[in-house]
């Protein structure tokens, strides 16, 4: 079996197609510039919880966050704010007003409790002029 090719005795010249190549650059290119992220490194990003030489009076001042606890207690929705037990929003508000507000609150609900005694205790946050809630779900 004899496998060679036969000589061509005519060269013809190799035409290249340019408007394919041009055509994947411009897509690679759109590729890239759609993929590529405008987002700030995580390095460069500031820390919500900062420490400055004001407000810092030592290790009296570390971090506490301050939460507020929604329960079902003896029958009736109680808000537990430390020790302090309130029965009714008016009174959870008045307590969480002279808080310091930079920290934030978290309202923490368990599962006995209605929906609207969560929705109060996030309002009385409100009132009291905190602007960062977090509602978390008491397993």
């Amino acid at each position: 079996m004899r496998l060679s090719r036969k000589a061509s005795r005519r060269r013809e010249p190799i035409a290249l197609n340019l408007a394919s190549m041009i055509d994947v650059t411009f897509l690679l290119l759109l590729y890239f510039l759609v993929t590529t992220v405008l987002a700030m490194p995580e390095d460069r990003l500031s820390p919500s919880l900062q420490s400055s030489a004001e407000t810092s009076a030592g290790p009296d001042s570390d971090f506490q966050p301050q939460i507020v606890e929604v329960r079902h207690l003896e029958g009736a929705t109680a808000y537990r704010l430390g020790t302090e037990v309130f029965r009714d929003r008016q009174a959870l508000t008045d307590a969480l007003a002279p808080l310091p507000k930079q920290s934030g609150l978290f309202v923490k609900v368990f599962d006995d409790v209605p929906v609207a005694a969560a929705a109060a205790a996030i309002q009385a946050g409100r009132d009291a002029g905190f602007e960062r809630l977090t509602y978390v779900a008491a397993k």
